[in-house]
């Protein structure tokens, strides 16, 4: 085990698993996924979410509130690891005068004020990485990757990419056969080598696909299928607005479309 990382094994996980990232503080998204689980049966011992539970919208408190009270399993991902240390900025890394970087400024600065500390604290104890076994297969969870919390894998990403965090994962919690991460905002399946990598997709905001519907993905059988999310995108963008979150991240909840492309890749672009 690297020095200072978390592991949290939860065993066998009978039935459907529910793997979702990103509710970004939008509080009507979450209550939505919630929902959702509830209208398939499917219990806080089977749900799990890949980080970031706090980032664009304006709910932060109230999301974490229903997260929490929930009791569905929570990684960390770079959002939770910033705030609860404290820090200035997302961790996310991005180029300096990029449009995300730029942007991240109004939203992480929000939610560093409207955080409390038992809220950092929680995060503070989130695990790292996550196991568990699930119709014969070994899961991990992460939140970007093992080598880098904040690192974007894409569905056009090199295999190299993926097969370097796959041995990372492998030497941390030995063999696995499936790796389920977030980060990105783009839902996909890839399968790499005899490992399958599924970015189970975030609630919190559309994967710039033109259409308001999220993601989070369901383990049945073995199989993994990823489904879209209807939810009040309007009221949440209104929450936005109230809030003075208005650097065009309000406006995509509804349209869609990222104002952050370009931490896209070139061929992913619209």
């Amino acid at each position: 085990m690297q020095a200072g990382l978390k592991h949290r094994d939860l065993g066998e996980i009978a039935g459907p698993a529910l793997v979702f990232g990103g509710p970004y503080s939008n509080l009507q998204a979450t209550r939505a996924l919630l929902a959702e689980a509830g209208r398939r049966g499917i219990g806080p011992e089977a749900m799990i979410c890949t980080g970031d539970v706090v980032a664009y919208a304006a709910d932060g408190p109230a999301t974490l509130d229903a997260i929490r009270a929930s009791g569905c399993t929570v990684v960390a991902g770079n959002c939770e690891k910033q705030l609860a240390a404290g820090a200035a900025d997302c961790g996310c890394g991005f180029d300096a005068g990029s449009t995300c970087d730029v942007l991240s400024a109004g939203w992480y600065g929000h939610a560093a004020r409207t955080v409390g500390t038992q809220d950092r604290e929680w995060m503070g104890q989130c695990p790292d990485i996550v196991t568990f076994r699930h119709a014969g297969q070994r899961c991990a969870v992460i939140h970007g990757g093992l080598s880098d919390i904040s690192r974007f894998l894409w569905p056009t990403s090199s295999e190299l990419d993926f097969s370097d965090e796959i041995t990372q994962i492998s030497k941390v919690v030995g063999p696995v056969d499936t790796v389920l991460s977030g980060h990105s905002g783009i839902a996909f399946v890839r399968d790499i080598g005899p490992v399958t990598w599924i970015n189970a997709g975030v609630i919190g905001m559309p994967p710039h696909d033109g259409r308001s519907a999220t993601r989070y993905t369901i383990l049945t059988d073995g199989r993994a299928v990823i489904h879209r999310l209807d939810y009040d995108h309007a009221a949440a963008a209104r929450a936005m607005v109230e809030e003075g979150l208005v650097q065009g991240y309000q406006t995509a909840l509804s349209t869609g479309v990222w104002p952050s492309e370009d931490v896209l890749p070139t061929e992913m672009r619209r």
